[in-house]
């Protein structure tokens, strides 16, 4: 019995996912537990495997196709089953058949509807605006001008033999061309339509016009590689913040010594046989600094508001509780998982549940609903041996705070030079919402807190 493969629903957020591999091709055998395809959120990625035995009977969408949850993308079942019930609307099988059942090309005057053709300026902005992403691609490679096409597709889809009758009948543009007129005749690169084309009217060829330098071509030591959908959406979020935020950064250090004196306790605690079910459950999972860092600032922040909160334009929005974002370095770019309500939980709460994010951020099987509801991020450079930087804001906090590395500095004690560890702290922070002299206070709260944190942990 023919069974079909659904695109799953990743977090309650989630409306479609991007199809990124497909490790197994049409009418390949198949056993549970293998591997079907790769699929990527805006925030992880995940693969779906094969939940019955078969043979991969139909494929309905390609690599890099953006496909609504719960929808079906293939089907598995014995050779020669029909399964043309499991065939989702707008899906590359779809696509396929319309162009079958085409007998002749369509040219693209053949196409348009006469009334259409009439008026030389009309785009395809009156049709549904749905285009395959197979299609869409080849449009961005031929800088094809899709306000000319004439959909084919399913329920007015642009598929990819509409782009191709726009490359043969020359309808190709330049970014800044807008629309055109049908008869312009392009003498931009390439014949593309250009802004002096639509200026002109009807552009002349300028044979005395310098001619452009070629850009430099890809040659066997170099490579190119698609931007993934996470790398697309953390280029988005980052210029978004900075483009609409007035961000500062101050800096500051505090001196370390306690909190790596209590580490080295603790580790010589575990190694002395101290064990959680004495009551050393901190000897038994020593905390990192960033988990110790990360404890601090959740006991901070409940005294400066301002600085757990988001704002936008009309509005500042406090939280009770500190949901802190803590930033994960991972194969597939910056994840953000949120640690909830971290000024209730003990140090070595956070520390496991620090450790669990990680690993899922990691392996790319991370839920999405725990990639969102941060109120204040910290994302640490210091095992990289940064000593100070400027982190960018998560919209629509106010802050995220930068941890650098630890540093040997002088300061003189009763008259004489003494070296101690130095960590430094950048705390970056929208100056819309949060002055200066409160961020400085926050920092300076910090420290302090850092500075005596043995103590902090007897209250």
């Amino acid at each position: 019995m023919a069974t079909p493969v659904i695109m799953p629903r990743q977090g309650q957020s989630v409306e479609s996912c991007i199809i990124g591999q497909w490790h197994k091709g049409k009418g390949d055998p198949v056993q549970t537990g293998d591997i079907l395809f790769t699929y990527e959120t805006d925030k992880a990625t995940f693969d779906e495997t094969a939940k019955v035995d078969g043979t991969l009977l139909e494929i309905y969408f390609e690599e890099g196709d953006d496909v609504p949850v719960l929808t079906n993308v293939c089907v598995i079942g014995e050779p020669g089953e029909d399964t043309s019930e499991f065939a989702p609307e707008g899906g590359t099988a779809a696509e396929a058949a319309a162009e079958q059942t085409a007998e002749q090309p369509v040219t693209l005057e053949e196409a348009r509807p006469a009334e259409k053709q009439a008026d030389s300026t009309q785009s395809a902005g009156g049709q549904s605006g749905a285009i395959s992403p197979r299609a869409r691609n080849l449009a961005e490679k031929s800088n094809a001008d899709l306000r000319q096409a004439v959909a084919s597709g399913p329920k007015g889809r642009i598929i990819e033999r509409d782009v191709r009758q726009l490359i043969d009948s020359g309808k190709l543009a330049t970014g800044a061309a807008g629309t055109y007129p049908v008869a312009t005749e392009g003498t931009a690169i390439g014949g593309r339509v250009g802004v002096q084309d639509v200026q002109a009217g009807q552009a002349t060829p300028d044979t005395t016009a310098i001619p452009q330098a070629q850009p430099a071509t890809a040659g066997p030591d170099t490579w190119t590689e698609k931007h993934s959908n996470i790398r697309k959406v953390i280029a988005r979020s980052m210029h978004a913040s900075l483009a609409s935020m007035a961000q500062l950064t101050l800096n500051s250090s505090f001196d370390c010594s306690d909190i790596l004196a209590l580490r080295k306790k603790l580790k010589q605690a575990a190694s002395s046989g101290l064990t959680a079910e004495q009551g050393f459950s901190l000897a038994e999972s020593v905390p990192t600094i960033n988990d110790i860092l990360l404890y601090a600032v959740a006991r901070v922040l409940p005294r400066h508001p301002a600085c757990n909160a988001h704002y936008d334009d009309e509005k500042m929005t406090y939280f009770k509780h500190v949901h802190l974002g803590v930033a994960i370095d991972t194969p597939r770019g910056l994840m953000v998982p949120t640690l909830t309500d971290a000024d209730t939980r003990p140090l070595a709460d956070i520390s496991v549940q620090v450790k669990e994010l990680s690993a899922a951020c990691q392996k790319g099987t991370i839920s999405p609903d725990l990639l969102k509801g941060g109120t204040f991020t910290v994302t640490n450079l210091g095992t990289l041996d940064i000593e100070s930087f400027t982190p960018v804001i998560n919209p629509p906090q106010t802050c995220i705070l930068g941890v650098n590395t630890i540093v040997t500095r002088v300061r003189e004690v009763d008259g004489e030079l003494i070296t101690y560890p130095a960590m430094g702290l950048s705390l970056t922070f929208d100056h819309r919402a949060v002055d200066g002299a409160p961020a400085a206070r926050f920092l300076k709260d910090l420290k302090q807190v850092l500075e005596n944190f043995s103590l902090l942990l007897m209250q």
